[in-house]
């Protein structure tokens, strides 16, 4: 690759890195909620979310000790809070879904816009 190639290459990439670093934060209220944030951290800087989720993720394990010939292994597969929170930032953006792995932010997603349902009659 010539050096011009390689150079246009390297800027690309540190450009697509500057783009990823971006989509990992939040701004709300003029302050920045970013990886790594507490739950509490959050709630200060963007007050409540328009709707929050829950579940349970698998956690992956390998059995310690190899299974015995004649015998059953039941595995319990123990599981990781996650909680979601999904932010309405107004008229003309992108809204924003929080990810909480162990009561700390590790995601923001930009999504787009929820149309506000009304009941159907």
């Amino acid at each position: 690759m010539r050096a011009g190639a390689r150079r246009w290459a390297a800027l690309l990439l540190v450009a697509a890195g500057a783009t990823s670093a971006q989509a990992e934060s939040l701004r709300c209220n003029g302050y920045s909620s970013e990886v790594g944030d507490s739950k509490l951290a959050v709630l200060q800087k963007c007050g409540e979310p328009l709707l929050r989720d829950s579940y349970c993720k698998p956690v992956r394990r390998t059995p310690e000790v190899p299974p015995v010939p004649g015998t059953t292994i039941v595995t319990v597969l123990p599981c990781e809070q996650v909680d979601e929170w999904l932010y309405d930032r107004g008229p003309g953006n992108l809204n924003a879904t929080v990810r909480f792995e162990s009561g700390r932010v590790t995601a923001i997603e930009y999504g787009r816009r929820i149309e506000h349902l009304a009941p159907q009659r």
